[in-house]
C-alpha cells in the first residue's frame, strides 16, 4: 500500500500518517502515569520513612532531575538518528527504571527508591523530547499547534490511571498511614514499614508489561523522518547543526521569545509539579480524618478537571488564538492559588483543583509557540533546552515543602506556585502583544508594492 504523505524540506509532511500518530501519541499518557505516581509515592514515603515535607520532594527532585541530564543526550541522539531511535531508548529506560523498583522494595530504603526513580525520569527525558517535538512535525506545518495539544491532550488520562492505581495499589483502607505507625512498637513498624513497600511494587510490574509491547510495535512499524534538510552552499545537503556548540546556545539565547518561552517553561513545570505534589498531603493536613485512599479523590478530581481544561482549550484554538486562551487561564490560576495561600479552611481544596484547570494547556502551548521561534535547524537543540528547563520541577516542590516545614502551613507553601502562575500570565501577555507585532507585518507583507 503507497503512503499517502509526503516530507517536506522543513521537516514537515503533507498530511499525518494516522496509525504512527496514534503510537506516538500513546507515550503521552504513558509518561504522565509515572509522573502522577510521584505525588502518591511522597505521600507514601513521607510517612513510612517519616521523611518531613523538603526531603519527601526529593522523589521529585530525582525525577525532573532525570529530566534536566538527559535532555542534551536525547537531542543528539536525535539528530544523528531519528525521532524513533530516542523513542526506544526512552522506553528501554522506562522499563530498565521501572525493574528496579523489585530490589528497592525488597532493601527498603529511600535512596533506592530515588535511584528507580532517576533511570525511569532518564527514560521519559529521551520520550519527552523526541515525542513532543515529533508531534508537532508528523504532519503540516500550519497544524502542529493542534497536533501537539491533541497529544497532550492525552496526557491527563495517563495522570488518572497512575493516580487510580496509586490508590488502590498502593494506598490502603483504614486509618493513615502516620496514625497506624502512631500506636506500634519499633519493631512492629519495621515490618509495617516493609509490608507498605511491597504495594508500591505493584503499579510498575502492569506498566513493564504495557512497555514491552510498546517498545516491540515501535521496532517494527515504519514511521516518516521528518527530519529538516538544509542545502549548504556548494548544493551538498545537511541536517541539523552542533548542538552543543556556543553558536547555538548564542542563537537560542539570542531569540527573545524563545529565552522568554524557556523561563515559562522551567516555572510552569515547577509550579505544576508543586501544586500536584502536595494535592494529597494538603487535604490530609486540611482534614486529619481523611486516610490516603480517600485524599488520593482529590488528586483524581485535579486530574479530571486538567483534562477537561486542556479539552476546552483545545477547541478553544480553532476561534481563538493559543496566547490570549492562555492568559486567560493564567489569571484564573493565579486567583486560584492566591485564595489558596489566604483562606485557612477545607475549602482550599476545592480551590487546587480548579488551578489544575487552568494549567491543563499551559505545557503544549509554551512548547509549540517557542519551537516556533527558532530555525528548523535549531529544533533538535531548542527542544532540548525545553525539556532542561522541566528542572522546575525538581526545585519547585522543594522550596514548597521546605517553606511549609519553616511555617507549619502547607497552604503557605503554595505562595510558591502562585508567582510561578504570574509570571507566565506575564509571559503570555507578551505573547499576545508578540502576535499582534507579527500580524501587522503578515499584512504589511501582503500589501501590493508601489
Amino acid at each position: 500500500m503507497s503512503r499517502k504523505w509526503t516530507q517536506l524540506p522543513n521537516g514537515y509532511l503533507t498530511s499525518t500518517p494516522v496509525l504512527q500518530f496514534i503510537l506516538m501519541t500513546m507515550l503521552f499518557p504513558l509518561w504522565s502515569i509515572a509522573n502522577a505516581l510521584n505525588d502518591v509515592l511522597i505521600t507514601q514515603f513521607k510517612s513510612v520513612f517519616e521523611l518531613s515535607n523538603f526531603a519527601s520532594a526529593f522523589v521529585q527532585s530525582a525525577f525532573f532531575g532525570g529530566y534536566f541530564v538527559m535532555a542534551i543526550p536525547a537531542a543528539m541522539l536525535m539528530k544523528k538518528k531519528s525521532y524513533i531511535s530516542a523513542i526506544l531508548v526512552g522506553l528501554a529506560f522506562y522499563i530498565v527504571g521501572c525493574i528496579l523498583f523489585f530490589p528497592a522494595s525488597h532493601m527498603a530504603t529511600y535512596t533506592m527508591f530515588l535511584v528507580a526513580i532517576f533511570a525511569i525520569a532518564l527514560g521519559l527525558s529521551f520520550l519527552e523530547t523526541s515525542a513532543n517535538t515529533y508531534s508537532t512535525m508528523i504532519g503540516p506545518e500550519e497544524s502542529s499547534t493542534f497536533r501537539i495539544n491533541l497529544s497532550q491532550t492525552f496526557t491527563p488520562i495517563g495522570n488518572i490511571c497512575g493516580i487510580l492505581l496509586g490508590k488502590y495499589l498502593i494506598f490502603q483502607e483504614g486509618d493513615s498511614i502516620s496514625n497506624k505507625m502512631a500506636a506500634m512498637t519499633p519493631e512492629q513498624i519495621n515490618v509495617f514499614r516493609f509490608d507498605m513497600l511491597q504495594y508500591t511494587l505493584i503499579p510498575y510490574k502492569i506498566i513493564v508489561c504495557i512497555l514491552v509491547v510498546l517498545f516491540l510495535l515501535f521496532v517494527f512499524i515504519k514511521f516518516p523522518k521528518c527530519k529538516p534538510v538544509i542545502e549548504n552552499k556548494i548544493g551538498e545537503v545537511k541536517e541539523g547543526i552542533n548542538l552543543l556548540s556556543v553558536k547555538t546556545l548564542r542563537y537560542m539565547l539570542g531569540v527573545q521569545r524563545f529565552r522568554r518561552g524557556l523561563l515559562a517553561m522551567f516555572l510552569y513545570n515547577g509550579m505544576q509539579a508543586a501544586v500536584w505534589s502536595f494535592t494529597i498531603r494538603l487535604a490530609l493536613v486540611m482534614d486529619t480524618s481523611l486516610n490516603e485512599r480517600v485524599a488520593a479523590n482529590y488528586m483524581i478530581a485535579s486530574f479530571i478537571i486538567f483534562f477537561l481544561g486542556r479539552a476546552l482549550a483545545s477547541t478553544l484554538l480553532t476561534k481563538i488564538s493559543a496566547s490570549k486562551i492562555l492568559w486567560w487561564y493564567s489569571i484564573c490560576g493565579c486567583l486560584c492559588l492566591a485564595y489558596v495561600v489566604l483562606v485557612p479552611d477545607f475549602s482550599v481544596m476545592y480551590a487546587v483543583i480548579l488551578a489544575s484547570a487552568c494549567m491543563g494547556p499551559g505545557y503544549p502551548t509554551i512548547y509549540a509557540k517557542s519551537l516556533q521561534n527558532v530555525a528548523p535547524e535549531y529544533r533538535e537543540a531548542a527542544a532540548a533546552s525545553m525539556v532542561m528547563s522541566i528542572v522546575g520541577g525538581a526545585i519547585f516542590p522543594a522550596i514548597l515543602g521546605l517553606v511549609a516545614d519553616m511555617t507549619g502551613l502547607m497552604r503557605i507553601g503554595y505562595a510558591i506556585p502562585f508567582i510561578c502562575f504570574v509570571v507566565i500570565a506575564w509571559f503570555f501577555y507578551t505573547e499576545i502583544e508578540a502576535d499582534k507585532v507579527d500580524a501587522a507585518h503578515h499584512i504589511e507583507n501582503l500589501a501590493p508594492q508601489k
